[in-house]
């Protein structure tokens, strides 16, 4: 049985709680103080794992804190609800399942049919990749299209762009990934082969409203390409309904399982990330898998203290209850992890976005932080101004890499170099802030008057004392950016258990989409039956009339 959270002493977690209020109470320290008060501060606050770098010096806390945060972690048994985690147990209690995606990625440890399904994975990416894989008219497949959407679709595109430009080995179909039913999905068929291509359906339900939309279309373009006999050949689903894939003309041999326990936003290590694979190859992918299952041990085995993901969790939950921080921006500088704020954006907002606790009885605090973010060379000239002088106060991941992609290139050494110096200065400068004497001494010495350089330097005045963690990566290779997602999804599960919220279920996405069908029969119903509320009506009424007046010619004068 899963741990139960119940039979933990609820005088230990009120005490925890309380301590760590009383501390908050007390605190007075500017982190530029932290920093002056203590030159060790970075080695002191600091922690590495699995080839990452992790530093939270810039944070507000002491050891003391970090103490009083671990007997936080104790009281709530954190060690304990890992091991049901990592052992399979029913820790999704809502829908009285497991949520075992760290069986997808323990190699030899791993159930066989979890083996099974990566032996064929490996076989269909290898033939592939080879060139050998052929559609029904005999010719190449030179384009796969991953038909998914939220976790089918955001995590494999992920992994596929930044692990892909690193991988060795025979040519490679393109691979393209389409979520949204849009234009942009035509445009794209438009400018491929019908007999070279093969369409990746992805739906845990084989139900999924845009996903099928996007499906039936893909089959639609091939039938009037290929003869009927032949589009079958085209299609592979990765579901856990194979009987609803092979009634939609699939064949059985040709469907890739999902299991129960593995929930959307973590099924990238499953089936789901095929399209990945095929984009990367077989050695990378294993890598891949290899770097998250360094993380799986890491966090099962390390003391608390020392503990990479559960600091980052007590971390998040000293910050977002004490200080009142409701927002968190992700920051990567590499190109190629543009896609890991969206990722772990659904991650953890659907992750820990519950009003209720595990236990049916409602949530007394905030729920799980705002996670937001973007590249960091972009962003720093967008939404920085409001990070480093606006009212409110968000903390920053900041992801970097240590090594540039391509180190015997004096040009993307430079390049790479400017990338980490700005890194570096956008958490420095959070932290630090600019003083106004700081700002009118700058100014003058830049030639401006006193009397000028003193109007102009509230302008230019810093709050500083904002947290940020930064993260560094040995280098952007598959491995790492395993272990690092690995990092985030083990956080977010323990600040779920610190919330005390399932980390596991999403009612608030299946109750939008049940809503969503119901709506779709009212568009194309010719006698709407309008049970929904006058909005709701209005803008149905509205799209229709607007659509019947474009279908029906004019006359122009």
């Amino acid at each position: 049985m899963p741990h139960n959270p119940n039979q933990s002493s609820s005088h230990l977690k009120r005490s925890a709680w309380s301590a760590l209020a009383a501390h908050r109470r007390t605190w007075h320290s500017p982190l530029r103080e932290l920093f002056t008060a203590n030159p060790q501060r970075f080695q002191q606050f600091s922690t590495p794992a699995c080839g990452l770098l992790l530093d939270f010096s810039k944070n507000p806390l002491t050891t003391e804190t970090i103490d009083l945060l671990v007997k936080l972690a104790e009281a709530h048994e954190i060690p304990g609800r890992l091991r049901d985690l990592f052992d399979g147990k029913a820790v999704n209690v809502s829908e009285k399942r497991p949520a075992w995606h760290t069986a997808l990625r323990a190699g030899k440890s791993a159930p066989h049919p979890v083996q099974q399904s990566l032996a064929v994975m490996h076989e269909i990416t290898q033939v592939l990749r080879a060139g050998a894989m052929l559609g029904s008219t005999g010719s190449p497949i030179t384009d796969v299209v991953s038909l998914g959407i939220g976790g089918s679709a955001l995590g494999p595109q992920l992994v596929a762009a930044a692990c892909t430009p690193h991988s060795h080995g025979t040519a490679t179909p393109r691979v393209h990934f389409v979520s949204n039913p849009s234009e942009t999905f035509t445009q794209l068929l438009s400018q491929l082969d019908a007999a070279g291509t093969l369409f990746i359906v992805q739906s845990k339900s084989f139900n999924t409203q845009e996903t099928l939309h996007n499906a039936r279309c893909a089959r639609h373009w091939l039938q009037t390409a290929l003869h009927r006999t032949q589009v079958d050949a085209h299609f592979i689903a990765i579901t856990a309904q194979t009987d609803a894939a092979v009634a939609f003309g699939i064949p059985r041999s040709q469907v890739l399982p999902l299991w129960n326990w593995v929930g959307g936003r973590y099924s990238l290590w499953s089936a789901t990330g095929l399209p990945a694979m095929i984009a990367m190859g077989n050695t990378q992918h294993d890598l891949l898998l290899a770097g998250a299952a360094a993380m799986d041990a890491h966090t099962h085995d390390m003391p608390l203290a020392q503990n990479m993901p559960v600091l980052l969790a007590l971390i998040d939950i000293w910050e977002h209850l004490f200080w009142d921080i409701q927002s968190r921006a992700v920051v990567p500088y590499p190109h190629e992890l543009s896609l890991l704020p969206a990722h772990l954006q659904q991650l953890s907002m659907e992750s820990l976005g519950k009003g209720v606790r595990s236990n049916g009885k409602i949530l007394r605090t905030h729920s799980g932080p705002l996670l937001w973010g973007g590249l960091g060379s972009e962003s720093q000239h967008s939404y920085f101004q409001w990070l480093h002088q606006g009212t409110h106060t968000a903390a920053v991941d900041f992801i970097a890499c240590c090594e540039p992609t391509s180190p015997s290139d004096p040009t993307a050494y430079q390049a790479h170099t400017v990338m980490l110096a700005n890194c570096f200065a956008q958490s420095a400068l959070l932290m630090n802030g600019l003083t106004t004497n700081e700002v009118t001494a700058q100014l003058i010495a830049k030639g401006l008057s006193a009397r000028t350089a003193e109007r102009q330097a509230p302008h230019q005045t810093h709050p500083g004392n904002r947290p940020s963690n930064t993260i560094l990566l040995p280098r952007l290779d598959a491995y790492s950016v395993g272990a690092l997602i690995a990092l985030y999804e083990h956080r977010t599960y323990i600040l779920g258990v610190l919330l005390g919220v399932n980390a596991f279920d999403q009612w608030g996405v299946e109750h939008g989409k049940h809503l969503a069908k119901a709506l779709e029969t009212e568009f194309n119903s010719p006698s709407p039956e309008n049970h929904f509320d006058s909005s709701t009506q209005g803008l149905i009424a509205h799209v229709r009339a607007l659509q019947a007046a474009l279908s029906t010619p004019t006359e122009h004068t």
